[in-house]
C-alpha cells in the first residue's frame, strides 16, 4: 500500500558532530548523518569548519530536521550552510520542524554562522535553537532571516512562523529569544513599531569573557537600524534590519569578520 502524497513529500534529516582538539587544530571526533541532511569539511584549518547542506532542497509542511553539534574542551568549530535555507508553503497544521542543540565544553569555541532563512508565502515553521557552553566557552551566534525576495517583488502574506533561541551557561539560562510571526507578514513589518517596512532581519550574540568590550567599536560600524546592546560583561546582542538580504548580507560581513577575527566560511562569499 502506498503512503499518500502528502507524507511522500515530507523530507526528514539528523545530523551529530563534535569536534576535538588535536595538536593544535580541531578535527572530527563524531559524525553522523541521515536523510537529508548532510555535512560538508571544505578546508583543513585550525578551526573545524563544517557545511550543512540539506538535500531536500528546502523546508516544506511536515518536514523534520534535527542537529547536535559539540565543540569538546580547546577546540573550535565553525557551522554554517551552503546555500540560504528556503521555507516553502506548508498546509495548514503542518510546519516544518527544525531543531538544533549545541554544546561547548572548557575553552571551547562555536561560531553558528548560518546563511539567511528566506520565508517565502504560505510558509509554516517551528524553529528551536539550544546552546550549553561552559563558562569560559566562546560562542558567536547570527540568525539572518528575509521574509520574501525583495528584487522578485515577493511578499509574505501568510506565514506561521515561531522561533526559540536559549542559551546557557554553566547551566544557567543567560539568553532566552523568542519570535512568533503569523498571519500577513508583509502588513506585520510594515508597522513603525515592528521593522518599519525592513524584509529582512538579524540577530547576533557573542557570549564569551569580556563580550562586552566590542560594544562601542561595533557602534562605529553598525548601520542606522541596528543597535547593540551587552546585557552583561560577557554577552553582547546585535539587533539588525535591513530592506532587503542584500544590504543585510552588505552590513553583517564586516561585523561577523570582526567579532569572530577571521573571514567568514567560503559559503558566505559565493
Amino acid at each position: 500500500m502506498t503512503s499518500p502524497p502528502s507524507a511522500a513529500q515530507r523530507a526528514r534529516g539528523r545530523g551529530r558532530l563534535s569536534a576535538r582538539a588535536r595538536a593544535g587544530r580541531s578535527v572530527i571526533g563524531d559524525l553522523h548523518m541521515s536523510g537529508s541532511t548532510k555535512l560538508l569539511f571544505p578546508r583543513a584549518e585550525a578551526a573545524l569548519q563544517a557545511v550543512l547542506l540539506n538535500t531536500s532542497g528546502g523546508v516544506t509542511g511536515g518536514d523534520q530536521f534535527a542537529l547536535e553539534a559539540e565543540a569538546l574542551p580547546e577546540a573550535h568549530l565553525v557551522l554554517t550552510t551552503q546555500a540560504a535555507e528556503r521555507i516553502y508553503r506548508a498546509l495548514p497544521g503542518q510546519p516544518g520542524v527544525v531543531d538544533t542543540r549545541l554544546r561547548l565544553g572548557a575553552g571551547a569555541r562555536l561560531d553558528w554562522l548560518p546563511q539567511e532563512t528566506i520565508f517565502f508565502d504560505g510558509a509554516a515553521l517551528d524553529r528551536a535553537l539550544s546552546v550549553d557552553m561552559a563558562g569560559d566557552a566562546r560562542l558567536l551566534l547570527c540568525e539572518p532571516l528575509i521574509f520574501g525576495r525583495h528584487a522578485m517583488g515577493e511578499r509574505v502574506r501568510d506565514l506561521r512562523y515561531t522561533d526559540r533561541i536559549d542559551i546557557r551557561r554553566d547551566g544557567r539560562l543567560i539568553w532566552a529569544d523568542r519570535l512568533a510571526l503569523g498571519g500577513d507578514a508583509a502588513a506585520r513589518l510594515a508597522h513603525p513599531a515592528v521593522a518599519d517596512g525592513a524584509e529582512a532581519m538579524a540577530t547576533i550574540v557573542l557570549a564569551a569573557p569580556g563580550a562586552a568590550t566590542q560594544v562601542e567599536a561595533l557602534r562605529g560600524i553598525l548601520p542606522e537600524r541596528a543597535g547593540v546592546s551587552a546585557l552583561t560583561p560577557e554577552l553582547v546582542v546585535i539587533r539588525m534590519l535591513a530592506i532587503d538580504g542584500f544590504e543585510l548580507r552588505r552590513h553583517l560581513c564586516p561585523i561577523l569578520r570582526r567579532l569572530s577575527g577571521a573571514d567568514l566560511p567560503r559559503p558566505w562569499m559565493i
